[in-house]
């Protein structure tokens, strides 16, 4: 049945002290997200005069969000389930693995995040121009939604496979942030030279609000959340046989 495992959740939820280290949890993996991937291309930008419009630059920027992400997601992973962007957290809560409480939670957390490190990066540079994810030339609306649905999909069909799935075998410990690191550089290589293969609302909110540039911005929360919600609904009713949420019980409470 679609949708069977959708959950509001509690209202204490919010402020239970597990559900707010995880938050904790993913605000600090947002940060150390974001500070690498946009200052990567800060650095390019500083040492050349092209920046990441190049493919050395492209190939940079595909690597140092990769790593940084394979590094946020494991440290996370075993308190929150390292989301680290709010496309997989809509993803999950599709599927029945969080609650809607805790997810919205977990959105907060990831944008603050995402916004100190601009707001450090803002600082550590400068005064540099944070940059945001902006359409190339020739790239219309149409095409970078469906981009950023593609490519979100990807990411969050990779986390159901690699962490949400039980079934998953070998070390889920280290071979889930790999893959996800790996999709997400994949991506980038494949989306950044059109759209910047952004795949992350939150990774777009932090540098947009510090830059104060809201161009376009809708599309990298629209694609990212329809991929990860497709992602979510497909995996959930086509290769899980039995319902995988499980509500906290109100005892914790």
């Amino acid at each position: 049945m679609p949708f069977r495992n959708i959950a509001v959740g509690l209202p204490e939820e919010a402020i239970h002290p597990s559900a707010l280290k995880a938050a904790l949890a993913e605000f600090l993996s947002a940060l150390i997200f974001v500070f690498a991937g946009e200052g990567s291309i800060l650095a390019f930008s500083k040492l050349t005069s092209d920046g990441s419009t190049t493919p050395a630059g492209l190939v940079l920027e595909a690597l140092a969000h990769g790593i940084g992400l394979f590094v946020a997601v494991a440290v996370a992973a075993n308190i929150s389930g390292g989301h680290v962007n709010p496309a997989v957290t809509f993803g999950l809560f599709v599927g029945g693995n969080i609650t809607l409480l805790r997810g919205i939670l977990y959105w907060i957390a990831q944008m603050l995040g995402a916004t100190v490190a601009a707001g450090l990066l803002k600082y550590t540079t400068n005064g540099m121009t944070i940059p945001v994810f902006s359409l190339s030339s020739g790239v219309g609306y149409g095409n970078a939604l469906v981009l950023e649905i593609v490519m979100t999909f990807g990411l969050v069909y990779t986390v159901y496979a690699t962490v949400v799935d039980k079934r998953s075998t070998g070390n889920v410990g280290i071979i889930a942030p790999i893959a996800i690191g790996f999709i997400v550089a994949a991506n980038i290589l494949a989306g950044g030279a059109f759209d910047g293969a952004c795949m992350n609302p939150a990774r777009a909110f932090g540098p947009a609000l510090v830059s104060w540039t809201w161009e376009n911005h809708w599309i990298f929360w629209v694609g990212p959340l329809i991929g990860g919600a497709i992602a979510g609904f497909i995996y959930d009713n086509c290769f899980f046989d039995e319902p995988t949420h499980e509500p906290l019980p109100s005892s914790e409470f």
